[in-house]
């Protein structure tokens, strides 16, 4: 994994991580995550395009 996908999926990561605690509910933690991660990795090729990187 290069550092680009690793730092950008790090903060996705974190972030999902700080706002779970809020979710009581195990299925809706396991929602959000799925979600997040299906939006994360559809917006990294294009955050990459876009950034030349």
């Amino acid at each position: 994994m290069d550092p680009v996908t690793m730092v950008f999926y790090a903060v996705v990561c974190g972030g999902l991580a700080a706002a779970a605690p809020s979710f009581q509910s195990r299925a809706a933690r396991l929602v959000v995550g799925t979600i997040t991660g299906i939006v994360a990795a559809s917006l990294l090729p294009l955050l990459r395009r876009v950034f030349g990187i």
